[in-house]
């Protein structure tokens, strides 16, 4: 009997629990010798997550928590699920219920029958976004993609289908700074991808904000890709370049000319854009430099207050 473990990362999910479980044994009930475990992580929520996910457990033993003691972020979330999944196969949902649990049977299948080793699921629409919201996360795809030798699905979301041997391969991959869709990625294996349009949150607020989603971007673009190290180092040789083409002209012109360089306001500019250049790239290396100071501190990942696994 094969048997399948959901990992559900929450962080102040209180309202959408209720609808979310209740649409998930909707959908698990479909399969036939398939058994399951549900595997709740409590990312230090400040509602009554905990409590009711505590309460779902005194009438369904599938349920499995694991608490946090104060909130790490979802790709530490993810992170624990993983670890103490038990599953010969492995999956990702989000509580808000926008990753439909109606499509489990047919990744399942996909994975037994067609021999995948995993499934995606990406959004075809961003209908119900803010339009900037929406302009900014498709630039970033076009971007990311531009950069790194990893090709990132665009609207792909952490709903993902896999095998054990796929998240054998996720969780051998130690880094603190966890980028999971970038993660997915690296590791390859043959992935098949379910296209499905935009759903809105059932209940409660988003917690990414544009500035969260922005330097979740910028975790994205430093995690897998050295460009912009490469594109400051284009950036200053070119400043370089040019400074000696102008001191030589300048030379020229005030020997054959005897016109002395004058305007101090042409200078003050040429002086605030060098040195916004210079700050800009010391900018992308403070990026990377922080990562770095961050892993080699090895701390954990997360850190569980409580736990029924």
């Amino acid at each position: 009997m094969d048997k399948i473990s959901i990992i559900v990362p929450c962080y102040n999910e209180e309202k959408s629990l209720p609808l979310f479980y209740e649409e998930l044994i909707k959908n698990t009930n479909k399969f036939e010798n398939v058994e399951f475990e549900f595997i709740f992580v409590n990312d230090g929520s400040k509602d009554n997550t905990l409590t009711y996910i505590k309460n779902l457990n005194k009438t369904d033993s599938r349920i499995k928590f694991i608490s946090f003691s104060r909130n790490f972020g979802k790709e530490s979330a993810i992170y624990a699920g993983l670890e103490n999944a038990t599953g010969d196969f492995v999956t990702l949902m989000d509580a808000d219920l926008q990753d439909p649990p109606a499509l489990l049977l047919e990744m399942y299948k996909a994975v037994t029958e067609e021999n995948y080793d995993a499934v995606g699921t990406r959004r075809t629409t961003r209908k119900g976004e803010p339009i900037i919201r929406s302009f900014f996360a498709r630039m970033f795809y076009k971007i990311i993609n531009k950069m790194s030798n990893i090709e990132m699905v665009d609207g792909a979301r952490d709903y993902i289908f896999m095998k054990r041997i796929v998240v054998d391969s996720i969780l051998s991959l130690k880094e603190y700074n966890r980028y999971s869709k970038g993660l997915f990625s690296f590791v390859g294996f043959n992935v098949k991808w379910i296209e499905y349009e935009n759903i809105q949150r059932v209940a409660g607020e988003t917690k990414w904000s544009f500035w969260k989603l922005f330097a979740y971007a910028l975790e994205g673009i430093t995690a897998f890709s050295t460009t912009p190290l490469i594109l400051a180092s284009i950036i200053g040789l070119l400043f370089c370049i040019i400074s000696f083409v102008l001191i030589i002209a300048i030379i020229i012109k005030t020997m054959l000319l005897g016109d002395p360089t004058s305007g101090w306001p042409s200078l003050v500019c040429i002086i605030f854009m060098v040195s916004g250049i210079q700050l800009f790239s010391l900018g992308i290396i403070g990026q990377y430099l922080s990562k770095t100071y961050l892993e080699v501190k090895k701390r954990p990942i997360y850190i569980i207050k409580e736990k029924n696994i």
